[in-house]
């Protein structure tokens, strides 16, 4: 911190602003994020200001989910709660199994059977949580969880808990802490829209405050398989290689709506396609490596800058990269080329070698970072 004090998680940094009990959190120091100057990829879209890219995937369990969880976990503890549940397309399910585990309750979670990136899986496994894997999609599990609750005595801490957005807005008041001022504009990936919602919360309350001057536009970015906020209905039957994203009835969804109004912004849908280009130009040109629903973020952003929505000649935009590319590496596996194979020889490497060292990949000038 710039202060020169040990930071030890989003509670303790913005307990003033935040609506929680105030006992101990419980932590494991997420937050505290990298905002990373990209103007590489800046020049490879077409933008000419300052593009920044809030790298979420470097909390605890690889997710933005963990700002949320802590003060929802902190929450249940501070009301006598004995185990928690949520429905899943993986990261909330990786969250919540890692944070009951540290207040030590018991955590169930629902996920869509065959819909969920192994790296979530094993996370969630690996943490103590009895998982269920549903027949169904994400929104016929919420429906389950949602019954759950009305009848036994468990805590639910999927997004549609209102302390959820407390702890997720506070990547909202690390960005302009960072910044020194609010972006023009924030691009961030919309499924559930609990995280947009959140944003949208602490960029306000942080203005309200005097801490900013003033509001950011929101560009809120679907993919075109679960894209119901765009295209103005629920989607029954979301299909996209996105999978934190692929769901068809967000919980959030009236007040993701409320928030890109109130901006003066816009939601857009991208294809895989385009989200897969995004997902290996993080990677190529400022060394990122996501998961397919963070890179929505930046599939969504080139989009409005190639149609006009967004000016390309100047201001500052940060783009939200939701989860670390280990939460899905099978992408990876399937849709990059495989390593070339070579016998443990010199001349069986330098015939490998040369071919590479003589046409090597074509990389643009280097550019200097922003001050």
């Amino acid at each position: 911190m710039a202060d020169g004090s040990i930071w030890r998680g989003v509670i303790h940094a913005y307990r003033p602003f935040l609506q929680i009990a105030p006992i101990d959190p419980v932590t494991l120091y997420e937050g505290n994020t990298p905002l990373l100057p990209a103007p590489r990829l800046a020049q490879a879209i077409g933008f000419h200001g300052s593009l920044y890219l809030k790298y979420e995937g470097l909390n605890p369990t690889g997710s933005f989910k963990d700002r949320g969880m802590t003060a929802a976990i902190t929450q249940a503890v501070a009301e006598g709660a004995q185990a928690v549940i949520c429905a899943s397309t993986g990261n909330t399910a990786a969250s919540a199994a890692a944070y009951a585990a540290r207040a030590g309750l018991q955590a169930l979670v629902l996920i869509p059977a065959g819909k969920i990136a192994l790296g979530k899986l094993a996370a969630a496994m690996a943490y103590g949580a009895t998982v269920l894997a549903v027949e169904g999609n994400f929104d016929e599990a919420l429906a389950l969880v949602r019954r759950a609750v009305e009848v036994y005595p468990i805590a639910l801490v999927n997004s549609l808990n209102p302390y959820r957005l407390e702890g997720q807005q506070t990547a909202a008041f690390e960005i302009c802490d960072q910044l020194r001022r609010a972006p023009d504009w924030l691009c961030i990936p919309v499924g559930n829209a609990g995280n947009i919602t959140a944003y949208w919360k602490g960029f306000r309350a942080y203005h309200q405050a005097g801490r900013i001057d003033g509001l950011p536009h929101l560009l809120g970015v679907q993919a075109e398989g679960a894209a119901p906020l765009v295209l103005g209905h629920p989607v029954d039957h979301p299909e996209t290689i996105a999978t934190a994203i692929r769901i068809g009835r967000p919980a959030r969804g009236p007040e993701a709506l409320q928030a890109v109004r109130e901006s003066g912004g816009r939601l857009l849908a991208v294809s895989d396609a385009e989200i897969l280009e995004a997902w290996r130009m993080l990677a190529a040109l400022e060394g990122l490596f996501v998961e397919p629903a963070s890179a929505a973020s930046i599939a969504g952003l080139r989009r409005a800058l190639a149609q006009g929505l967004i000016p390309s000649s100047e201001g500052t935009i940060v783009a939200v990269l939701t989860g670390h590319g280990l939460k899905d590496p099978e992408i990876a596996l399937r849709t990059l080329s495989p390593p070339i194979t070579i016998s443990a020889e010199w001349d069986a490497f330098r015939r490998a070698l040369e071919p590479i060292l003589e046409n090597p990949l074509a990389r643009s000038e280097r550019l200097p970072f922003p001050s």
